[in-house]
């Protein structure tokens, strides 16, 4: 097997691919690329069992096989050469050598056939989503994800699609995010939880991406085909809460305030908080939000104010500094409103302005209880 390749094409997709591979694999053949040659066509994968990845590469040659080879050695090697074509050929021993311009090197290979087999989807659905409408679902949800393992429903991201809207939600029981599209739609209704891996995956090589997306999906697995790289991972097996029942209705007290302003006092006071429950209180009276924390045991606290719209009764709330500076960070408005009903109960966040037509963000965060 023989072929040559640009190195910085070559170096540019296996980069794309190294994400997927595991610093402590049980199996030593994941500790490899695959190389799959089908004359000018080079496929590379890469897998940990639950997620794989693959690309396909142009290359010169007119030959066919299939060679595994070591992901480190050839990510460091091919990051010191400039840009240059790279011949790849494989000796009689189990070695394949590169030569560049510079001069030669042997590396060991393993057969191709020892690699996982990628599975195949059996009869999937399927939906069609813009990259960048992808890689922003994402963004905006998976901080929210839990990492609890005795409930591994809420350590992903649920996806629920519908001819209504496509729907994203995340939560680790104190937070919650969901975010909803209505000008994309999906033909069919189905409901599947990716894991974290993936979607991180997803997000890094979507995030300025302009291609279309394919999401196939069945109970098992679901797998994404976009530009010339496909990934297939397998889903969270179980059922998802129930978000909506968690999502209070009626909420009277209402609080308008700017996003910059607000987020930038929450994490000045939130310094001065108890370092074990990150606790902010929130104070509302007419136009001013009163924002405080203390420190009981090392006698520190420290208040601000800000000016605000509120319309409700006035009241107090806390809140874990540390959930309300993530989900700030995560909005992109200038404005956000703040919905409240009672002290005890979950408070929502929603952006004012700076949301794209048919797009909503809702986020959710369970109050803390002040201790007087």
């Amino acid at each position: 097997m023989k072929f040559i390749v640009s190195s910085s094409q070559l170096l540019k997709q296996i980069q794309v691919l190294s994400g997927v591979i595991n610093s402590n694999n049980t199996l030593p053949i994941l500790d490899n690329f695959l190389f799959e040659l089908n004359h000018n066509e080079l496929k590379i994968s890469a897998s940990d069992l639950e997620t794989t990845m693959s690309t396909l590469v142009e290359v010169e040659s007119n030959s066919v096989g299939s060679i595994a080879v070591s992901a480190r050695l050839l990510l460091d090697t091919l990051k010191t050469f400039p840009d240059q074509p790279l011949t790849f050929k494989t000796e009689e021993k189990n070695t394949i050598e590169i030569s560049s311009n510079q001069g030669k090197y042997d590396m060991a290979f393993f057969d191709g056939n020892e690699f996982p087999k990628t599975i195949s989807l059996d009869d999937p659905k399927k939906t069609h989503i813009p990259g960048n409408i992808l890689a922003t679902a994402i963004s905006k949800t998976i901080f929210a994800t839990g990492n609890d393992d005795l409930r591994p429903v809420m350590s992903g991201v649920f996806f629920q699609f519908s001819p209504q809207s496509l729907t994203f939600v995340a939560t680790d029981a104190h937070k919650l995010v969901k975010y909803s599209r209505t000008d994309i739609t999906s033909s069919e209704v189905a409901e599947f939880i990716m894991p974290k891996k993936p979607l991180n995956l997803l997000k890094n090589i979507l995030s300025n991406s302009n291609s279309d997306l394919t999401i196939e999906y069945n109970d098992t697995n679901a797998k994404f085909i976009f530009d010339n790289i496909v990934l297939v991972c397998r889903l969270i097996d179980g059922k998802y809460p129930n978000y909506e029942a968690v999502i209070p209705k009626e909420n009277p007290n209402k609080l308008a305030v700017d996003r910059a302003l607000f987020l930038n006092s929450v994490k000045r006071v939130a310094i001065f908080s108890s370092k074990t429950t990150h606790q902010i209180r929130l104070k509302m009276a007419g136009t001013e939000l009163n924002i405080s924390a203390e420190d009981i045991d090392y006698s520190n606290k420290a208040e601000e104010r800000l000016m605000c719209d509120y319309q409700g009764d006035d009241m107090q709330i806390g809140f874990n500094s540390r959930f309300l500076s993530e989900m700030l960070t995560n909005l992109d408005s200038n404005e956000i409103l703040i919905e409240m009903s009672l002290p005890n109960r979950a408070g929502i966040l929603t952006p004012i302005d700076g949301v794209e037509e048919g797009e909503q963000v809702t986020m959710l965060v369970m109050p803390v209880m002040l201790n007087h």
